[in-house]
């Protein structure tokens, strides 16, 4: 059987869902280099993340469910300001502070740069927190 990557992704957590939802739909896959990210995540653009693996002939139903799936997700969060629905949870290095403890952690060794985990509207470039879980 021929596998074919079908979605990228840069964390173990968001390509495991995927690959469970998936095999929920009775879709055979596997995780290409995630066991590499998961222990090296500097790696990540280096390998090119971690790959959805599909059999060939299941690859047009699996792209129809993975769009499925994130139109679902959008549908069920808006942008506060606009109402876009063109909305991405992403992770910035905006705030002052995180450039601050990225120069003081240079001096020390470590150069990382902290980021915030926001969303982001890519209609009016609006950032906010999380939203708070209505449970």
């Amino acid at each position: 059987m021929n596998f074919v990557p079908v979605q990228v992704y840069i964390n173990y957590i968001d390509a495991h869902i995927a690959k469970g939802q998936l095999e929920e739909e009775g879709i055979e896959c596997w995780l290409k280099d995630e066991h590499l990210v998961s222990t090296t995540p500097f790696l990540t653009q280096a390998v090119g993340g971690i790959k959805l693996m599909v059999a060939e002939d299941d690859r047009d139903r699996t792209i129809s469910i993975l769009r499925q799936i994130d139109a679902d997700k959008r549908a069920n969060l808006a942008c506060p300001r606009c109402q876009s629905t063109d909305v991405e949870f992403v992770t910035t290095p905006r705030k002052a502070s995180n450039w601050l403890g990225t120069i003081f952690g240079g001096l020390f060794g470590d150069l990382s740069l902290a980021g915030d985990k926001v969303y982001h509207c890519f209609s009016c470039g609006h950032e906010f927190p999380i939203p708070d879980d209505p449970q």
